[in-house]
């Protein structure tokens, strides 16, 4: 008897696995159950972040005011908290900062004490992070001090209106107008604009506005694992819930700080959640993340929405990291350093001398 060729035998065996598997998807109705079990500590950080990592999960992630009052005193308990420690920080990274004002909005300008030569018609605006509600003034600088000290160069710090008394569209009308009033002044091709968290999803509503309202658009941007997506869509948002030892889930304090930033508005409307916008004509863009990151499917999506639309974008995940904590580090860790490296890297490349 003439046996069936190997080729034909897996053949069958596969297109057999095939319909099994989709009958056990349909039955599950495409829910997939994980076995709770222990996330150890990775050995594969830095002994900054296994610190970190170990030390569980921030209080604040659960917080639910009740009252404008409420969520103002709370604003003020972490605004209070984040000034105790600028002083220090801005002795060690060697800048200093000044207040004034551009286009009715109050920014500070954080000035390195040297700026290389390639910087010196550069400049970087920054947008703080923060749920869109915290750190408010000053206490919102930290990140642009690091990054002015580390690349030589000068910051400027946009102090945005925030909820509960402005929410959007406030704030983004804030960073817009310093955006129309700096490019007077200054070539787009030496500015660059980055954030973290809620900045990093505002600067992306930035550059979509820009491209809207047909202004020049910066020579690049560095977009940390940006908020670009106030539903609670994408597969992080439930792979990484109770995992991400920052934010720990999408139905914690993050959707109130959507609700009350949003105040009523789509959460789908591009402007609010730029995932959704046309990301064609992008500048270059670098975008960070963690692979214990709540928001590391924001960070991706936005990152494959760049890839399919032809533009540059660059992509870093830092091993067994949660949300921002490279922020949260001492500047001397290595996954600070290696931050603040990469985008000093990207920026060099991509914006005009």
């Amino acid at each position: 008897m003439k046996s069936t060729p190997w080729f034909l035998l897996l053949a069958t065996l596969l297109s057999t696995s095939v319909s099994l598997a989709a009958e056990a998807t349909h039955k599950t109705d495409t829910e997939r159950h994980i076995p709770a079990h222990t996330l150890p500590v990775p050995n594969t950080v830095s002994p900054q972040l296994q610190a970190m990592i170990a030390a569980g999960t921030l209080p604040v992630w659960n917080v639910h005011p009740q009252s404008v009052t409420e969520w103002k005193n709370w604003v003020k308990k972490w605004e209070a908290v984040s000034m105790k420690v600028l002083p220090e920080l801005r002795e060690k990274m060697g800048v200093t900062v000044t207040p004034s004002v551009i286009a009715g909005v109050q920014v500070f300008t954080v000035i390195p004490k040297t700026i290389t030569e390639n910087n010196r018609d550069r400049l970087l605006l920054y947008v703080h992070g923060g749920g869109y509600v915290l750190f408010p003034g000053e206490s919102g600088t930290s990140e642009a001090i690091m990054m002015a000290s580390h690349d030589h160069i000068k910051v400027v710090a946009i102090d945005y209106r925030m909820p509960p008394d402005f929410p959007y569209p406030a704030g983004l009308n804030d960073v817009m107008s310093v955006y129309k009033e700096i490019v007077k002044t200054t070539d787009p091709k030496k500015l660059a604009i980055f954030g973290t968290s809620a900045g990093g999803g505002m600067l992306l509503s930035m550059v979509l506005r820009a491209k809207d309202e047909g202004l020049p658009l910066p020579g690049a941007i560095a977009a940390g694992t940006p908020w670009s997506d106030l539903t609670n869509t994408g597969d992080s948002y439930y792979t990484n819930e109770n995992v991400d030892n920052v934010l720990v889930t999408n139905n914690g304090l993050i959707r109130e700080l959507a609700n009350l930033y949003a105040h009523g508005h789509d959460l789908k409307d591009p402007f609010i959640s730029p995932v959704y916008g046309d990301m064609h004509g992008f500048p270059p863009t670098i975008l960070t993340s963690g692979t214990r990151d709540l928001f590391l499917s924001n960070t991706v999506r936005v990152h494959r929405k760049l890839r399919e639309a032809g533009s540059i974008a660059d992509l870093i995940v830092f091993e067994g990291m949660s949300h921002a904590q490279y922020m949260m580090l001492s500047p001397d860790a290595p996954e600070s350093q290696q931050y603040f490296s990469e985008l000093s890297a990207f920026f060099d490349k991509h914006l005009a001398k």
